[in-house]
């Protein structure tokens, strides 16, 4: 029987449950909430399955040791105690994250500098030779985090922050995450049973992530690379295992409709779509939510189910505004009442004087974190004439258990101290986001062949991707740029894993 050990998922704050809930489902054993964590036990095989599986965690961390840090001296000693020569092979380059909040370390820059030089010093104390240190591509992530006087120095299975899933071609200025889409989508519930829209759908994320949702297609079946493919008991055959299990996934009768009143955001949300292989499940529109006006095949047969589902992420007026941002929230709130009655809609905004122009009564509301940003996520289900009539007909605008999980998120969120909370988000945002907002949409496109893996009896790469790493448009794409549905979707038009996609390769044009 495998051994099963300790580990740490990251989440955002907000995500928490939704996190415990996809660990539970995966078998994880011990599984325990906290703030923007969820600690849990397992084997190696749910190790690989969780950084495969999960939409809503961030990074997977595996503990190495816990202890007591009140100064720099403790933390240097802590770690000099630990066998490195388990973890970090000669020759190996590793890199050290910290995330910081104790009143005994102003910066958290100055514990990783401590880390490294424990482990430095190890090696050359014994070995003569000091490790080298990669920040661009180590083969050993190392985690340390601090909260108080308690520390934890970790092993990163994930590497780059599993919200690169690796299908974004482009983006728009503001993007939304995609754990935070992810999380956003299976807080509502749905899991498929009727249409999803999303009116103002930017770069196209939420539609994306509503699709490998209703389709349980895996998250990180477009990544290239995960850290723990680097450590040394890396179990290749395991892996390859999990990464070819398609018994999961299955069909999707309905469908999924992208709209934005920006052509340019239209373009990235098409050519995103086509990268994920899911044309045959999103359609991506150019129209003005005010322009909006339902669609009408939303209903199932039977009529139990709500005729659509709407989630969607208007502007703030922070990062990306609109000539007159109330006015916009108004016009949703008029859009909603009159072309979505019988449906529910789900916004996430951030400013309280924006909701209260939509002029509907929610049914919940979830506090969640948009990067630095402290958001809400409301809930609205949509009804015909007035409140009072529709409630005096039998109409139920918040269920019990719906006002339930509001008095409990409320007493959740304000348990947390706020100080705290954010510079946790500082250094969450550093360590987890932005690092990578930037550098790994650079990094994809410049993928150095030589140095990325290549498995034993595995293909070229120079077949499925350019000299500078980018997706090899001639070989995988048709003739005007577009997803060749004939090449590389199956009979029933949806996507097939086996046949069209290889990690090393991209899309197999030769599957037909």
């Amino acid at each position: 029987m495998a051994q099963a050990f300790e580990m740490i998922a990251k989440t955002f704050m907000g995500l928490e449950d939704i996190l415990a809930e996809e660990l539970t489902a995966l078998g994880a054993s011990d599984v325990e909430k906290g703030c923007r964590v969820v600690t849990f036990r397992g084997d190696k095989a749910l190790m690989y399955r969780a950084n495969f599986v999960l939409r809503t965690a961030i990074r997977i961390l595996k503990p190495i040791k816990h202890f007591t840090a009140r100064s720099a001296d403790e933390v240097y000693d802590a770690i000099m105690k630990i066998d490195w020569s388990e973890y970090i092979s000669e020759g190996k380059a590793f890199t050290v994250d910290s995330v910081v909040y104790s009143e005994s370390f102003s910066n958290s820059r100055f514990v990783t500098y401590k880390v490294k030089d424990a482990i430095v010093d190890q090696f050359r104390e014994r070995t003569g030779k000091r490790p080298n240190i990669s920040v661009s591509d180590p083969d050993i992530r190392l985690n340390i985090h601090i909260s108080g006087e308690d520390a934890t120095v970790s092993l990163d299975s994930s590497g780059e922050s599993l919200h690169r899933r690796g299908y974004r071609q482009e983006q728009v200025e503001a993007p939304l995450n995609e754990v935070l889409a992810a999380g956003m989508i299976l807080m509502t519930g749905w899991r498929g049973e009727s249409d999803f829209i999303d009116p103002m759908c930017g770069s196209g994320t939420l539609p994306i992530e509503a699709a490998l949702i209703a389709r349980n297609i895996a998250p990180g079946v477009f990544r290239k690379q995960y850290a723990f493919e680097k450590w040394a008991d890396f179990d290749e055959e395991l892996f390859d295992e999990i990464y070819n299990d398609d018994s999961q996934e299955k069909s999707f009768s309905h469908h999924i409709y992208g709209y934005d009143i920006d052509y340019k955001a239209v373009n990235m949300a098409t050519n995103n779509v086509k990268a994920a292989g899911l044309s045959a499940d999103v359609t991506i529109a150019q129209q003005d939510f005010q322009d909006f006006q339902g669609i009408e095949n939303g209903t199932d047969p039977d009529g139990d189910a709500p005729k659509a589902l709407m989630v969607t992420n208007p502007p703030y007026g922070e990062r990306i505004s609109t000539a007159n941002l109330l006015e916009t929230y108004k016009m949703i709130g008029e859009r909603l009442k009159h072309a979505f009655q019988g449906g529910v809609a789900w916004v996430l905004s951030y400013k309280e004087e924006c909701f209260q122009q939509i002029g509907l009564k929610p049914s919940l509301k979830v506090p969640l974190y948009n990067g630095s940003l402290e958001c809400e996520y409301r809930k609205y289900s949509i009804f015909g004439g007035k409140l009072r009539e529709f409630r005096e007909e039998g109409g139920i605008v918040k269920t019990e258990a719906e006002k339930r999980k509001m008095a409990e998120k409320r007493r959740s969120w304000q348990k947390h101290d706020y100080d705290k909370k954010r510079e946790e988000r500082a250094n969450n945002e550093e360590a987890d986001i932005l690092s990578f907002r930037f550098k790994s949409l650079e990094r994809e496109r410049s993928f150095d062949r030589k140095k990325g893996f290549s498995r034993d009896g595995g293909s070229d790469r120079k077949k499925g991707f350019n000299r500078d790493g980018g997706f090899d448009r001639k070989k995988n794409f048709s003739r005007d740029g577009g997803f060749d549905r004939k090449k590389n979707f199956s009979r029933d038009g949806g996507f097939d894993r086996k046949k069209d996609f290889d990690r090393n390769r991209g899309f197999d044009n030769d599957s037909d």
